[in-house]
């Protein structure tokens, strides 16, 4: 460990003791402290979910509050502390796995419905009209206002008399009910 990393675990260290025998300063100003550390942690892990490190932080600092009563005294505080946030970011990637595998995004679909239109040209307006009349009116005008029209959700949502937000997932809905008919294409 170079000079700099000891003299924080011994800054860091030595406030913590105090901490844990009931010195509410020294506690609020380790916390403080294992924040920073933490959002640079975290930071360099979640390069692509920036919005995610504020939440685990403060998982990770409730964390070490439940467990504060297990740290020994004899052992570096930084490496405890990092064991924790190491197992909270592990839970928190699980969980976003199990979670994205379970949900697309609605810009996939836009995506691949246009790198489709784009790539089979043959495909004629009165083939699309055709596919579009299987889905139900609420599924099929958002598509249409959106995809093929130009509209944004505001506009789609105003055109339909739905909310943004019911356009978006009947975009969803319907561009998955479309592949299934059409054998994934979409």
């Amino acid at each position: 460990m170079n000079a700099r990393l000891q003299i924080i675990e011994a800054d860091l260290h030595a406030a913590w003791l105090d901490a844990l025998a009931g010195d509410a300063t020294s506690y609020q100003a380790v916390l403080t402290r294992l924040s920073g550390h933490l959002r640079v942690f975290l930071r360099r892990r979640l390069l692509d979910k920036p919005e995610d490190v504020e939440d685990l932080v403060q998982e990770i600092l409730l964390s070490i509050h439940q467990k504060r009563h297990t740290y020994d005294p004899k052992q570096p505080l930084t490496a405890w502390i990092y064991a924790i946030a190491r197992y909270k970011l592990i839970d928190h990637l699980r969980a976003q796995a199990r979670h994205d595998d379970k949900n697309d995004s609605i810009d996939d679909w836009h995506d691949q419905l246009w790198m489709v239109s784009t790539e089979d040209a043959d495909a004629s307006k009165a083939h699309l009209t055709h596919m579009l009349s299987q889905l139900p009116d609420k599924q099929r005008l958002p598509i249409e206002h959106t995809k093929l029209e130009g509209h944004s959700v505001a506009e789609a949502a105003l055109l339909t008399g739905q909310s943004e937000s019911a356009v978006k997932v009947n975009i969803h809905r319907g561009l998955k009910a479309l592949a299934k008919l059409y054998g994934g294409v979409f």
